[in-house]
Formats: C-alpha cells, structure tokens, sequence
C-alpha cells in the first residue's frame, strides 16, 4: 500500500486500539498478572484470536458495501436490528460509566487531586462533560486528530515501561505452576471479565464500520476491502501486543510480593502508578500517570462516540428516515447522564462495576459474532470481498468460544 493512500485510510483501527486499551488492558490485564502471574495469558489470547473476525468484518463490511454493519442487520431482518438496539440499551450506561470511573481515579491520581468522600462524582462528572463537548463540538474530525495523538502517546509510554520491566526482571520469582492448581471454579467470574473487553466487547464492531465511512467521507478517499482491513488489523493486533505488555507488568510489579490493588478506583490508579514509579524509578512517575489517564481519556471519548453513533444509525434504519445530525447529540446527553447515573449507584464498588460491565459484553458477545458471521457471509458481499475459509473456519470456532463461555458463565451465576 502506498503511503499516501495509507494515510488516507489511517484512523478506524487507530480508534478502534485507543478504545479497547483502556479498562481490558490497564485494569484487567494488570490484575490478571498480579493475581496469577502467567497463567491467564492463555485466556487472553484466545479471547484475542477468537474475537479478531467479528472486529475485522466491520472494516470489511463497510469497505465492500459503502454501509455500516447496523445497515447491513436491518437489511436481513428487523428483528436484527432491534437486537442490536436491546444490547446497546442493555448495555451502554454500564460501560460508559465503568471507563469513566477508571478514568477519574488516573486524573485525581495525575493532578494529586484528593477530595471528601461526598465529593467523589466530581472528576466522574468532569470527564463526562468533556468528553460530551469534546465530540458534540468536534463530531468525528476532531476524534480523530485527538485520539492519533493520545493512542501515540499511550502506545510510546506503555512500551518504554515495559521494557524497563522487563531489563529489571520480576520482584519475586514467577513459579509456573499447572493451571489447574491456579484456577478453580472462583476464578471463574474473573476470567469472563477478563475476555468480556479482551481486546474490546464484541458489539463495538458496528463502531468500526461507522468509523471506515466518517473516515472515508472526511478524507474524500473510498479505500479498497484490503486497504481498510489491512488499517483495523494493525490497530487490532497492536492493542492484542499491549495486552501481553500489560500482564507482563502485573507479573513482574506484583505477582508473588503480597501486594495487591485496591477495590476504589483513585486508590487502584494510585497502586499501579506509585507501584510501578517504585520499581521502575521515581523519574517514571510522571510518564506512568499520563499514559494511565491518556489511555483512560481516549477508552471514555471513544465509548461515548461510539455508542452514540451506533445508537442513532440503528433508530434511523429501523425507522427507514435519513439520520438527523441532532440525534447524535441526544444520543450523546443520554449516555452522559445515564452514565453519571450508574455511577452514582456504585461509586464505593470499583471491581463490582467493572465485572458487572465486562461480564455482559461477554454474555452478549455470541449474539453479535453470529449477526456479523450472518452478514459477512451473505449475498450482500461477492465472493470476492468475503474472508477465506481459514477466516471462515476461525469465526465459526469462534461462536463456539463465546458460546460456551457465556453458557458455563450462565451456570456458574445460576447454580453458583
């Protein structure tokens, strides 16, 4: 691909790696290191693997067809798309309000900024409104230049701390231990959690394709199904490299040392960053802080947009009307606002809110993979534009995954 045609395509995959490396990456990764060393990492990259085709048929969608993947649902069937609408209702408060959360704590943690308890919804509500303003005045345009700088930033940071991680060595020997002597059935909860957003929840997949046509539109350049898929796939696997980054740096910091990560969210933040500003050295502080709230920052402006976006797309098809600019901006009051809401509820209940979030993007993830396998392999895309069979073969055993994790995850909630 020639580089001036690349830079054209450049940003849905930008986006798509700036919004998954947020909570999956920073909070739940981080944990799984600390908590159990090595031993998820299997977890991990299967979740990673497995997923990759749902994410990849958004780009691959929008470029062969010109529409969204939200089209493409109600164009088989209704029914489609009002499931899609029941999942982003079900679960758009949730997940806004569980990046926010994470990111306020890497704020008051950056700025040393420490409040009363019946203060706490204050940096929650601040970055609620800036991200509302932030796409209600700059729409996808400034999205897109924002979140190029923040993901350089984030992506330039994580790697200098994890080498020197990895030039240091591990505080405590790691013991490889089988995995069955690790992981019992308690471990459970948290392992759904862990591939609920590993690399991102399924359902942001429609994200992406609206994101390939705003790109388009915007850079005036309508980029071939191999360009497109070629742009999502280096954001993809680079947010699935940083995954690995971040469990390395749980292992390492604080696997084995009797410390542990504290169920608040400004206490969390304050963990990782003082813990890893004390192994890696004091003059890291600062970069740890910011690339902590930057990745945090670009998860929340990217969650907002996207399920505002999504929303709005999917009421205009059912409703067979063009989509009104305004509905983007109601969408986007909704979201802050319910958002705010949920946070208000479990302000005192870090861990619980980011389980509760990421085990129904789990749950729900079946669902999705199958709408996407639906479409993909429909007569709305030529042979020619549709994936391989080895592409073909990894989405079905792909479903299967999904499926039978949420099935074992519904066991476990009903009987456990």
């Amino acid at each position: 691909m020639k580089f001036n045609v690349f830079l054209k395509t450049l940003g849905p995959g930008i986006l798509f790696a700036s919004t998954a490396i947020g909570v999956s990456h920073l909070v739940q990764s981080t944990r799984a290191g600390a908590e159990y060393g090595f031993a998820l990492v299997g977890f991990i990259l299967a979740a990673n693997l497995f997923k990759w085709p749902f994410f990849e048929f958004g780009s691959r969608y929008a470029a062969a067809t010109g529409r969204s993947l939200i089209d493409g649902y109600q164009m088989i069937s209704p029914w489609y798309s009002r499931l899609y609408l029941l999942i982003n209702l079900l679960s758009m408060f949730f997940v806004n309000a569980a990046v926010t959360f994470v990111a306020a704590g890497f704020l008051q943690n950056l700025f040393n900024i420490e409040l009363a308890p019946t203060l706490y919804y204050i940096p929650s509500l601040i970055l609620l409104m800036f991200s509302f303003a932030f796409l209600a005045l700059g729409r996808y345009s400034l999205l897109d230049t924002g979140i190029k700088i923040i993901g350089s930033f984030m992506l330039i940071s994580t790697l200098l701390a994890f080498f020197i991680a990895l030039f240091k060595g591990p505080q405590k020997p790691i013991v490889y231990e089988p995995l069955s002597a690790m992981i019992g059935l308690e471990s459970l909860p948290f392992i759904i959690a862990l591939m609920g957003w590993m690399p991102s929840a399924i359902d942001s997949s429609t994200w992406n394709s609206l994101w390939t046509m705003e790109r388009s539109r915007q850079s005036g350049y309508l980029p071939t199904v191999k360009e497109s898929v070629f742009e999502f796939n280096m954001g993809f696997w680079t947010s699935a490299l940083l995954s690995l980054c971040f469990v390395v740096l749980g292992a390492y910091l604080l696997y084995g040392t009797g410390n542990s990560l504290p169920d608040n969210n400004v206490g969390f933040a304050s963990g990782v960053v003082n813990l890893y500003a004390a192994q890696l050295g004091s003059w890291t502080f600062l970069i740890i802080a910011a690339a902590g709230f930057t990745i945090m920052l670009g998860t929340c402006i990217g969650v907002m947009d996207g399920y505002a976006r999504s929303t709005a797309r999917v009421i205009a098809v059912m409703q067979g009307k063009a989509e009104k600019p305004a509905a983007y901006l109601w969408w986007l009051v909704l979201i802050t606002l319910g958002g705010f809401l949920v946070l208000s509820l479990f302000m005192q209940a870090f861990n619980q809110l980011v389980s509760l979030a990421t085990t129904i993007s789990f749950l729900i993830a079946p669902v999705i993979a199958l709408l996407n396998y639906r479409l993909v392999f429909s007569e709305h895309l030529s042979k020619a534009d549709q994936p391989g069979p080895a592409m073909r073969l990894l989405s079905l055993a792909g479903i299967g995954f999904l499926g039978l994790f949420s099935l074992v995850m519904l066991y476990y909630l009903w009987w456990g």
